[in-house]
């Protein structure tokens, strides 16, 4: 399931403080530095409406709320990317192997993706909320 991202643009050329600059302190952690937020601290996972969920680090379009499910994780999870949104590589840390999901545009560490989600694809696109924001869909 890994996907190399090997990009070059303007997001990917930030240097650490630029990073520091454009993110909060926790941000920061979970996106540049692959950290965790605890399990059930994201607003974002109770988030109901009809929009996207969008990269915290550059804005790139990464999953439609339509995707969006309750895992009972305390993260929000997700079962589809949009379309190239991201990316993955294995990840070993904390002596277990995970698929580690990264935006495809800024490389930013979004969270992991598991093989225990609903159908149809069976994934479970498990994302930190610091890593995301949220964009309401227009009222029709």
């Amino acid at each position: 399931m890994t996907t190399a991202t090997a990009v070059d643009n303007e997001f990917t050329r930030l240097s650490d403080a630029e990073w520091k600059k454009r993110l909060t302190a926790d941000q920061y952690y979970v996106l540049r530095k692959h950290g965790t937020e605890r399990a059930g601290s994201s607003p974002l996972n109770g988030e109901k409406r009809k929009g996207t969920f969008a990269c915290a680090g550059c804005a790139q379009p990464l999953f439609s709320s339509e995707t969006k499910f309750e895992s009972g994780t305390g993260w929000p999870s997700f079962y589809k990317p949009r379309e190239g949104a991201v990316g993955t590589q294995t990840d070993r840390s904390f002596f277990m192997t995970r698929t580690e999901v990264h935006c495809s545009r800024c490389i930013g560490h979004l969270g992991h993706v598991f093989e225990d989600g609903p159908k149809p694809t069976g994934l479970r696109y498990c994302m930190n909320g610091l890593a995301l924001t949220f964009k309401v869909a227009p009222a029709a």
